[in-house]
C-alpha cells in the first residue's frame, strides 16, 4: 500500500518535457509511481488539475543562520522551496577561529542574520553537523566560503596570502569538502575576497577537482567592469580545471545596461571551449546587500571595526567622499553610476535607526543637510556597521534576458532579515517567476520555469536523487495553481506570503497542506554526492 497519492494533476516532471494529466504515488519518502496510479493508499489528495512538480530548489540564498533560528523555514516552504543552498558569496559562519570570531561575526551577520547565542562550532564540519541536528523542515546544502576561510587564516589583511597561509586555507577547504560541502563560493565584490588575486584563487580552487566540487562566485564587478570580471572567473576555472557557476548575473548601473548579452556570450564561448559554466538570476531589478559594500575596498582592510575608526578621521572621510564621486579602475563604484537615491535602507541594527528604514541615502542626507557619503558614514557609525540595503540598479529588460537564458537557474539570493523591510525576494522569488515570467509575460513556458527551479539546480549542485518526478527519487514535491500563483511581497510591504501554492511535501512528509505549515520537520543536510551519502 502506498502512503499517499496526489491525484488528477498536471504532472510536470522537472525535465522540461510537456505536462501530462496523471497521479503521483509516494511510499517511504520516495516517489513510487507516476502516471495512472491504481494502487491503494493510506491517503489520497485530489489536486484538481493543479501542477504537481518537484520541490523547488533555492540554489543561492543566505539562510545559514536563519535555518538554525527558524528551522520550520515557513518563508521558503510557502514558496514551494524544499531545499536551500547556503554558504554563498564567500559568506558563511564557519570556520570560526576564536581569536578572529568577532571579525567573522561582524562580517557575516548583516547578511546571514544576527543571533544572540554563542555559535557552538569552530569548523565547517561542525557547522554542518549543527545544521543536521536542528532538524529543519526543508533540506539544506552548503558551500565552503572563501571569505570565512581567509578571515580564519589572515583576517582582513589586504595582501597576497603567504605560502603557509594559502596552504592552511587549502586544508580548511579540503576539510569542508570531505564533510560534504558542494564546492567553494567566493565573493570578489566583498572584502576580504576582493583582496585576492586570480592566481591565488586558482591555486585554492585546485583542491576542488579531487572532490568533484563546484566553483561558485559573486564576480568582482557588475557595473563598468562586468565583462572583465566574467572573464576573470572563467580564467580561474579554466586554470584550476573546475566547473564554474556565476552568481546572480546582472548588469548594475544604467551605463552598463545591455551588457548582460555580452556576458552571456562570454559564457557561451567558454562552454564552446569545453568549460562547464552556468549562472543564476533573481527575478527582480533591484539587489540587496550591506551598506558597507558601497565603500572603497581599502576601507575594510581592518574589518568593520576598523572601517568605523576610519570614518572618525576627517582626512579619511574626505578621501572616501572624493573616491565615491568618480568612476574607479580597480573597483566597481556603483554609487557613481547609479546614484544615492537608488540606495534604500532595508534594515537597521538599532531601534532608533529603524525609523529610517525604507528611505534612500539621498533622502536621509538631504534631511540632515549633509553630503550623501557623509550621511552614509554617519549611519554606519550609529548602527555599528550593521545596515542592510536594497539597491535599485538594474534593467527589467536585462533581468528578463537572463531569466530566459537556458544556462541560468533561478535563485532568491535572499538575505536573512529579522526586522525592517527586506527585499521582497525573501518572500516572493519563486511565485514571482511563475506569475510574471510565465503567466504574464510568457518569457518562459511552464515546463521551462519548473526545470529552472528543480532538476537543473539539483544537477548543478549534485543534490542527489531529487528534482525529478520519477520512481525512486525523493518525494520532495510542490503543488501549485498556475493561474493563481502570485508573489504578494512588495518593496513597501515585503513580509507578505504568496498565493497559489497548496501543498508541499518534503521527503514524502506533508509540510504544507492547503497552504498551511503542518510543523513537520522532515528536512535534512544534503552532503555532496561525490563524497558522502545524502
Amino acid at each position: 500500500m502506498l502512503d499517499l497519492i496526489l491525484r488528477n494533476g498536471r504532472v510536470i516532471d522537472g525535465s522540461g518535457n510537456p505536462w501530462f494529466l496523471g497521479d503521483v504515488g509516494i511510499k517511504d519518502g520516495r516517489i513510487a509511481a507516476v502516471g495512472r496510479v491504481d494502487q491503494e493508499a493510506r491517503s489520497v489528495v485530489d489536486v484538481h488539475r493543479q501542477v504537481i512538480a518537484p520541490g523547488f530548489i533555492d540554489g543561492h540564498c543566505h539562510s545559514d543562520l536563519m535555518l538554525l533560528d527558524h528551522p520550520h523555514s515557513e518563508i521558503k516552504l510557502s514558496q514551494g522551496v524544499t531545499a536551500e543552498v547556503v554558504g554563498n558569496c564567500g559568506l558563511a559562519p564557519a570556520p570560526l577561529v576564536p581569536e578572529r570570531a568577532e571579525l567573522l561575526q561582524s562580517y557575516v551577520q548583516p547578511v546571514l542574520g544576527r543571533t544572540d547565542w554563542a555559535w557552538p562550532w569552530e569548523t565547517l564540519p561542525g557547522y554542518m553537523d549543527t545544521l543536521a541536528r536542528c532538524g529543519p523542515s526543508s533540506h539544506v546544502a552548503t558551500y565552503a566560503a572563501h571569505g570565512a576561510l581567509r578571515i580564519a587564516v589572515m583576517g582582513f589583511d589586504n595582501r597576497p596570502a603567504a605560502p603557509h597561509e594559502l596552504e592552511r586555507m587549502k586544508q580548511l577547504l579540503a576539510e569542508g569538502m570531505q564533510a560534504g560541502a558542494i564546492g567553494l563560493s567566493i565573493g570578489l565584490l566583498y572584502a576580504p575576497g576582493s583582496y585576492t588575486s586570480k592566481e591565488e584563487l586558482a591555486e585554492l580552487c585546485s583542491v576542488l577537482p579531487r572532490y568533484g566540487g563546484l566553483f561558485s562566485t559573486h564576480i568582482r564587478g557588475e557595473g563598468s567592469s562586468l565583462l572583465p570580471s566574467v572573464r576573470e572567473v572563467i580564467w580561474i576555472a579554466e586554470k584550476a580545471g573546475v566547473p564554474l557557476h556565476i552568481s546572480h548575473l546582472k548588469a548594475a548601473g544604467r551605463r552598463s545596461w545591455g551588457q548582460v548579452l555580452e556576458a552571456v556570450e562570454e559564457i557561451e564561448n567558454a562552454r564552446a571551449r569545453g568549460l562547464d559554466v552556468t549562472c543564476d538570476v533573481y527575478p527582480y531589478a533591484a539587489g540587496s546587500t550591506t551598506l558597507t559594500t558601497v565603500l572603497p575596498p581599502w576601507v575594510l582592510e581592518r574589518g568593520i571595526e576598523g572601517a568605523l575608526e576610519t570614518f572618525r578621521d576627517p582626512a579619511m572621510r574626505k578621501r572616501i567622499r572624493e573616491e565615491l564621486t568618480e568612476e574607479q579602475e580597480d573597483w566597481d563604484n556603483l554609487v557613481c553610476s547609479t546614484g544615492w537615491d537608488s540606495v534604500v535602507i532595508s534594515a537597521m541594527h538599532t531601534e532608533a535607526g529603524r525609523a529610517l528604514e525604507g528611505r534612500s541615502i539621498a533622502d536621509i542626507a538631504a534631511a540632515r543637510g549633509l553630503p550623501p557619503a557623509d550621511a552614509m558614514m554617519d549611519l554606519l557609525l550609529e548602527e555599528e556597521g550593521r545596515i542592510s540595503i536594497v539597491y535599485f540598479h538594474m534593467s527589467d529588460d536585462d533581468v528578463r534576458e537572463v531569466v530566459r537564458y537556458d544556462k541560468s537557474l533561478i535563485a532568491s539570493d535572499s538575505l536573512t532579515c529579522e526586522t525592517g523591510k527586506p527585499h521582497p525576494r525573501l518572500y516572493g522569488t519563486f511565485p514571482r517567476l511563475f506569475a510574471k515570467y510565465v503567466r504574464e509575460e510568457r518569457a518562459l513556458s511552464l515546463e521551462q520555469a519548473v526545470r529552472k527551479v528543480t532538476s537543473f539546480p539539483v544537477q548543478r549542485f549534485k543534490l542527489g536523487k531529487r528534482g525529478l518526478l520519477v520512481p525512486g527519487y525523493a518525494a520532495d514535491i510542490t503543488v501549485f495553481d498556475p493561474e493563481t500563483i502570485q508573489d504578494r511581497a512588495t518593496y513597501q510591504d515585503p513580509r507578505q506570503f504568496p498565493a497559489g501554492i497548496s501543498h508541499v511535501l518534503v521527503g514524502g512528509s506533508p509540510t504544507l497542506q492547503d497552504g498551511a505549515h503542518t510543523r513537520a520537520r522532515a528536512g535534512s543536510l544534503i552532503r555532496a554526492v561525490s563524497c558522502c551519502s545524502h
